[in-house]
């Protein structure tokens, strides 16, 4: 049940866990998932965390940069690793978002990152993870 005020409301479906298929419930989008360590077809979470960060950052990198009346392109890089506990017993997610800003100075791309970061909801919902780092790399680098 969406919250009262939600500007955007969506449900996301997944009965079959790493091996078959999760959707968006009342909507056409459906993906086919699987396991990160098999060769079968499909995406799996640590790609669609991967997806998520990305797109919700660049987009509030963006926003931020239309709001200053600039016209710079950005981008975001999100590399995920899935990771085994070093206990031997579970896995996590180790994630370096790299962002960038073209032909902007480093220290101003690097302040408007760092407050993309702290707007962008998908970046408020890993913040204090310690498997996740947003970094503002130099306009030439990706």
């Amino acid at each position: 049940m969406g919250q009262s005020g939600s500007l955007f409301h969506a449900e996301m479906v997944n009965e079959d866990g790493v091996n078959g298929v999760a959707y968006v419930k009342n909507d056409e989008l459906k993906v086919t998932v699987s396991s990160p360590t098999s060769s079968a077809p499909g995406t799996n979470p640590e790609e669609l965390l991967g997806l998520s960060l990305s797109t919700c950052l660049n987009a509030t990198i963006q926003s931020l940069l239309k709001a200053r009346g600039k016209k710079n392109q950005s981008r975001v890089e999100v590399q995920v690793d899935f990771m085994r506990e070093p206990s031997g017993i579970g896995f996590y997610f180790n994630v370096l978002a790299l962002a960038q800003v073209k032909g902007m100075p480093f220290d101003e791309a690097d302040n408007l990152i760092k407050e993309a970061e702290k707007r962008c909801p998908v970046s408020k919902l890993l913040i204090g993870s310690q498997t996740v780092t947003i970094k503002t790399i130099a306009d030439d680098t990706l």
